[in-house]
């Protein structure tokens, strides 16, 4: 990497070009920086631990920040901070946060991937106003940048209140440094960015499938849960009527409604299936994992019952059921998907065609029924679903928010 020492050096840090730092010092450092100890801390443990042993080898580091850049659909990147005496200071950035940083250095830094010594009056290059930087009293700020192998750039401030700034010596030492802390950033980094995407695109539980290694084809678990199917009602006509952009933007905000509430009560999104969403509560306790899936789905038509984007009303139906299920891989031996597959997924989906059929805004079978606990639940009769030989009696909850319009 390029060294931090590209400008001229002031007369403080000429007179003190030729001190040697102490090897030893330095080794121990980066001795733990690649060790075990390092390896096993979580983000917060890595700057709190390197912000105490740089100060002990005699750096005047008073204030130590990292700038994490990850890879997710609502966090640019993760920014700690660390001080002496101090509790770690974690601020998690939203995509947007960029342009606050456009005319920072360290939005420059990060861009060139050159690293840059700025002091506290730099007019080209401010960067006081930064919340982790405001009201510390810092005269200068050493920025690297933390290149991985492929990805965003990452970044490392080192700040100080000494008069004067960091010596040569001082920063010859942070040279020193820069490529042990850039190799554990990385590592944490993908291992954020791992977790973050595969919760993002697959869910927790799936994800904690994958990574203890069970994913070969076929391998499946049979499970009992509670399962909710919730589809928008009208979007092949919304689909129609209105410009593509909006229709995004409105099965997006109907998505940021139905998700939230399942997840929130501990249910899994298992699929998105155009306007639709598959999900399932897996519970030993049968009774608490229907409860669930029927309080979010108040929680969906609650909330549905008073949204509406710029004129644009929505309404959704959902269908309920309690049964077995077998969750697992399914596909080609290269090209896998999780999923749940079974009879009673089946007849999870015909609850939901019923819901059209009889203008429910609430289906849910008996087995579902006798597990929630639901009150003023009447029976919608039964009826004769595609694919079962038998009549299933369903029921519906009849107050005016659960009709359809």
């Amino acid at each position: 990497m390029n060294t931090i020492m590209q400008r001229p050096m002031s007369r403080r840090q000429r007179t003190e070009r030729n001190r040697n730092a102490d090897t030893g010092s330095i080794l121990s450092v980066l001795e733990w920086l690649s060790g075990d100890e390092c390896h096993a801390i979580d983000e917060a443990g890595l700057i709190a631990g390197l912000g105490r042993r740089l100060r002990q080898i005699g750096l005047p580091v008073d204030r130590l920040t990292l700038h994490l850049m990850t890879l997710h659909p609502e966090i640019l990147g993760r920014t700690l901070a660390w001080a002496p005496a101090e509790p770690i200071e974690i601020h998690d950035r939203e995509h947007g946060m960029k342009l606050a940083f456009a005319t920072s250095p360290l939005r420059k830094v990060m861009d060139s991937r050159e690293p840059m010594i700025v002091d506290a009056n730099d007019e080209k290059w401010p960067w006081k106003h930064i919340d982790v930087f405001r009201d510390r009293g810092l005269v200068q700020l050493v920025i690297a940048p933390l290149c991985n192998a492929d990805g965003p750039v990452s970044a490392a401030g080192f700040g100080t209140r000494r008069p004067g700034g960091f010596t040569a010596s001082e920063i010859r030492v942070l040279e020193r440094i820069l490529p042990a802390l850039r190799n554990t950033c990385e590592l944490r980094v993908m291992r954020q960015a791992e977790l973050s995407l595969l919760d993002v695109y697959i869910g927790p539980m799936t994800t904690q499938r994958i990574l203890a290694g069970r994913i070969r084809q076929g391998e499946i678990e049979t499970m009992e849960a509670a399962l909710l199917l919730c589809d928008l009602r009208g979007f092949t006509e919304l689909s129609n009527r209105l410009p593509e952009e909006k229709v995004l933007e409105l099965l997006n905000a109907y998505f940021d409604i139905v998700v939230p509430a399942i997840t929130g009560q501990g249910g899994e999104v298992l699929k998105f299936m155009g306007d639709a969403v598959l999900a399932f509560f897996p519970s030993s306790d049968a009774e608490m994992a229907s409860e669930q899936a029927l309080a979010a789905t108040d929680t969906i038509l609650d909330t549905l019952s008073r949204f509406e984007l710029e004129g644009v009303r929505v309404e959704a139906a959902v269908a309920l059921h309690y049964g077995r299920v077998s969750y697992g891989n399914v596909g080609s031996g290269s090209r896998l998907d999780f999923t749940v597959i079974g009879s009673d997924v089946n007849l999870l989906s015909r609850i939901q065609t019923a819901c059209g059929t009889l203008g429910k805004s609430v289906l849910m079978s008996d087995a579902f029924r006798r597990r929630a606990g639901a009150e003023n639940v009447v029976s919608a009769k039964f009826h004769h679903l595609k694919g079962f030989e038998d009549a299933i009696e369903l029921f519906t909850v009849p107050t005016p928010q659960r009709q359809a319009g």
